[in-house]
């Protein structure tokens, strides 16, 4: 991914206005960067025939609104403000295929571990992203490694909350494996099964059936995730979203893939230098993959009620 320096984006939306890129600053003392007390998304916006389309906006905004509950975190802008300032903020920098980043984090007033009498600050920023993983990974697929880190337990820190803080564990398993020589980690859970990747869920083929570890494995929901299960069983799959995976079970698997707003459907072709099934993208995965961007791309009229586009609101 390019710096934003080289990047043509020059607007954030912050606090209910619209501010020049440059100026949208925080204190120094705001609560949100001394101890990650903030939550976010990652959306993605498409460029289709009918022009720009957010693909899930709303369960975006639900799961952001969802993400504030523990944390006792009021979002005093409506999911109807937060809307319209997304749309107008991919008009007027001209956005097509971008990635959308709504923040909701603790400001700046004390700096006790409690954030009380702390404002939520707000914002919202978008910029083009092109693929996570590289430029080849959507085809050629990815080589991985798991990590020694492990993911914390929904029973430590809730795994359901996308929390800006618990990133830290998702930088130390992906920096891990990237000294290491490889594009990205698996991290496994406390038990020593299989959870996620640092920013990704994932899926196993076996035997023709598809495995995605459940929430109880300490896993975030994913919306992708959700997405390539609706996709699968509309194909045809037996999907088990409710699976428990063992580290060795990822070495026999027939195919591996990633999934994420920004990863969309990555295959992995390699775990710990282990070929996964012939050491390429599988059948299963390539299938999948294209049913995900012939409908995010809008070339099939299904699920039109999960886009919001831009150019109609």
């Amino acid at each position: 991914m390019s710096g934003f320096a080289d990047m043509d984006i020059d607007t954030i939306w912050m606090n209910g206005e619209f501010v020049d890129w440059d100026d949208a600053k925080i204190h120094v003392m705001s609560h949100g960067l001394h101890y990650g007390t903030g939550v976010f998304e990652g959306v993605r916006s498409y460029d289709t025939e009918h022009g720009p389309a957010i693909f899930r906006w709303e369960e975006h905004l639900d799961r952001l609104y969802n993400s504030t509950k523990p944390y006792n975190m009021e979002i005093e802008h409506s999911r109807e403000e937060l809307t319209n300032a997304t749309i107008e903020l991919l008009k007027r920098q001209d956005l097509k295929s971008c990635y959308i980043r709504p923040i909701a984090f603790f400001g700046y007033d004390s700096l006790g571990v409690s954030p009380r009498n702390c404002p939520t600050d707000v914002a919202i920023g978008a910029w083009p992203w092109g693929t996570y993983l590289g430029d080849d990974a959507l085809e050629n697929g990815v080589e991985v490694m798991v990590s020694s880190w492990r993911k914390h337990s929904s029973s430590q820190i809730p795994t359901n909350a996308k929390t800006t803080g618990l990133y830290v564990n998702s930088l130390l398993a992906g920096e891990e494996a990237r000294r290491n020589g490889y594009a990205e980690a698996v991290v496994l859970n406390k038990e020593g099964n299989v959870a996620e990747g640092p920013g990704e869920n994932i899926f196993l083929v076996r035997d023709g059936e598809i495995f995605t570890p459940g929430l109880a494995e300490s896993i975030l929901d994913g919306i992708t995730r959700n997405t390539l299960i609706t996709l699968a069983r509309e194909q045809g799959y037996t999907v088990h979203d409710n699976a428990t995976i063992s580290r060795g079970e990822l070495n026999t698997a027939d195919e591996l893939f990633f999934t994420g707003s920004a990863a969309e459907v990555t295959p992995i072709r390699k775990v710990d230098n282990v070929v996964i099934g012939n050491g390429s993208r599988g059948p299963v995965t390539e299938e999948l993959q294209s049913a995900f961007f012939d409908l995010v791309e809008r070339r099939t009229d299904a699920h039109d009620d999960w886009f919001l586009y831009v150019d109609e609101q």
